[in-house]
């Protein structure tokens, strides 16, 4: 069996060893060893990823007691020198730690025990067993946890027997029997986990709590440590020193700055509706006056498709009229009519396809987009002739 060289220490990052197996599979290869520090899948805890010789090392996985490692190819010698990727594992120890202590505190403030914990690439998340978490009480929670980090409090862990572990307070009573292993928090908590862990609270840097969601009558915490807390924060930081440049003020001053620009633009958008409403008067009546029987039609050269929405409402409300438009900037067509026209949606339904065209809509409105404007115009033209064919056989 394998000798597991992280339960000795979490901060071995280099080894040499033996390999003891070579296995072939239809996923890969995978590789046994006498002795590892790559710590495999498990508790919520990814893998530990690094080099076997130079050889990169894909996966870690956990087999019936046998620690496999997923590389790239064999390596030509049986007696390998192993090196982890460090900055990944000391991100899981981190993470794990502040974990432990996160749940510790909300079991402390909340009486909310932990369901789950999940770390992924971006963040951290643990569930707890409570109905809902206020925007007060994760404020309260995370400077209580911090202010344990600071204190810089001692990590353990050890194992015990089933027995030993009884008469201790752990959080949860674990499922082995035999080689349990406890983590002790110095004044916090005692808890059976198999994971990798810094030696002392202060080595977690800091804990951020980004935010809580309910999950199924639970509340999932969402929550980065250490060096992820501070890229977190120096992005932000970079956000709102471009803001602070593109408003030209200070940084305390730019959700006032926001406010008052966006009071601007709605008055900029009110103003603008209004001059479009007056423009679309003079252009309806100008479409009026150069349609052909009942339809009406027109080339745009970027109106957006709302607008010709808009637009062609107002001329086929209450009417018998037909509107078809195209906008050639943005590769869209829009047909609408009013009383006794053909089902415009049944129409794109049928066409669409022949054109590379993607839309719908009802009886009464359709439109639809083209992957480029030559496939709108040809679109717009086989429908201004089919309804120009369509009225000329109900006038004969």
């Amino acid at each position: 069996m394998t000798k597991k060289l992280y339960y000795e220490s979490a901060y071995i990052r280099e080894w040499e060893t033996r390999i003891t197996q070579k296995l072939e599979r239809e996923d890969g290869i995978y590789l046994v060893l006498e002795e590892t520090a790559f710590y495999p899948h498990g508790g919520g805890q990814p893998c530990d990823l690094g080099w076997i010789d130079k050889i990169p090392v894909l996966d870690v996985v956990l087999e019936e007691g046998a620690i496999l490692h997923k590389v790239e190819f064999f390596p030509e010698k049986e007696e390998i020198g192993c090196r982890l990727d460090w900055d990944r594992r000391f991100d899981h120890m981190q993470h794990h730690s502040g974990q432990h202590l996160l749940s510790a505190m909300c079991l402390e403030a909340f009486q909310a025990e932990t369901l789950s914990f999940h770390l992924g690439q971006e963040y951290a998340t643990i569930d707890i067993a409570r109905s809902g978490l206020s925007q007060a009480e994760m404020l309260m929670l995370e400077l209580e946890i911090n202010d344990q980090i600071y204190l810089n409090r001692k990590v353990s862990n050890y194992f015990v027997s089933r027995e030993q572990a009884a008469v201790l307070p752990l959080v949860k009573q674990p499922k082995v029997t035999e080689d349990i292993r406890i983590v002790e928090i110095e004044g916090i908590e005692y808890n059976a986990c198999g994971g990798t862990h810094v030696s002392a609270t202060g080595e977690i840097g800091m804990i951020k709590l980004l935010r809580a969601e309910k999950q199924k009558g639970q509340v999932r915490i969402y929550f980065k440590c250490g060096y992820r807390a501070l890229k977190e924060f120096n992005i932000g930081m970079e956000i709102l020193g471009s803001l602070s440049a593109r408003f030209n003020t200070a940084k305390e001053e730019i959700l006032d700055r926001i406010a008052k620009w966006d009071l601007e633009q709605k008055q900029l958008q009110t103003e603008l509706n209004d001059v479009k409403a007056e423009n679309d008067v003079y252009l309806a009546e100008k479409l009026l006056a150069d349609r052909q029987g009942r339809l009406i039609q027109h080339v745009f050269a970027d109106k957006p498709l709302k607008d010709m929405q808009n637009l062609a409402t107002k001329l086929t409300e209450q009417t018998d009229l037909i509107a078809l438009f195209v906008s050639d900037a943005d590769h869209k067509v829009v047909l609408a009519q009013g009383e006794r026209g053909p089902a415009c949606g049944a129409f794109f339904k049928l066409h669409l396809a022949d054109y590379g065209g993607k839309g719908g809509g009802s009886d009464k409105m359709a439109q639809a987009g083209f992957a480029t404007a030559e496939d709108a115009m040809s679109f717009y033209h086989f429908t201004t002739e089919s309804l120009t064919a369509l009225e000329e056989e109900k006038r004969s």
